[in-house]
């Protein structure tokens, strides 16, 4: 088993000796919140210049990882996509989450030729040759950047949604599940950007009252 703890290039390098030449890390964030989008990235990193530092990005702080976010978009292609919440509640959460990523791979500025996905499998529309890497985030470099672009782009998200509705605390709580953002749902119902699907917000729709 590997002790490795931190990611690498290891996994980029071994594509590239099977004949790639552009190398993408996919990854999303923002399954688990009960609104807003799920959003992915999809990075190709300069070998030449790989930011120090990356990780998983929920093992960084927030001011590590808006650091790390301008040296990524400085030194790589890159590209954050989105699947809507229209499009989540129409296709379940999973198929959401990797028609974003299938979206941030194919609006890159350069073409991937091989990707490295987050996770035990890799989107069944992705047009070019990949391989899933389980707790990849933490495995390999360009995983880990694509995870900080998309955990920043989809967190800025939600606090720019925070000023629409300011009681649910999306700020703080991106829209997860928090006793703060459940009470609040109680309190004030529903808005436009919650996952009617999601079973804390369909079971509130489907209330019956008596």
């Amino acid at each position: 088993m590997s002790t490795k703890t931190t990611p690498d290039y290891s996994f980029e390098a071994a594509a590239h000796a099977r004949g790639f030449h552009s190398v993408a890390g996919v990854d999303e964030v923002g399954r688990g919140p009960l609104c807003g989008p799920v959003t992915a990235a999809a990075v190709i990193l300069d070998p030449a210049y790989i930011p120090q530092g990356l990780n998983d990005s929920k093992k960084l702080s927030a001011k590590r990882r808006a650091g790390l976010v301008e040296a990524i978009k400085e030194h790589s292609i890159w590209c954050v996509a989105h699947a809507s919440v229209e499009e989540i509640d129409a296709l379940n959460i999973y198929h959401a989450s990797h028609l974003a990523m299938v979206r941030a791979v194919a609006r890159l500025s350069r073409q991937a030729d091989y990707a490295l996905v987050d996770g035990n499998r890799v989107p069944k529309d992705l047009q070019i040759a990949s391989e899933p890497l389980v707790k990849g985030d933490g495995r390999s470099v360009s995983i880990a950047a694509a995870s900080i672009l998309a955990k920043e782009e989809r967190d800025a998200l939600m606090v720019s949604l925070a000023q629409q509705y300011p009681q649910y605390g999306w700020e703080q709580n991106a829209g997860y599940p928090t006793a703060q953002h459940l009470a609040a749902l109680a309190e004030f119902g529903v808005t436009p950007v919650h996952r009617k699907s999601f079973k804390p917000v369909h079971n509130i729709l489907c209330q019956v009252k008596i």
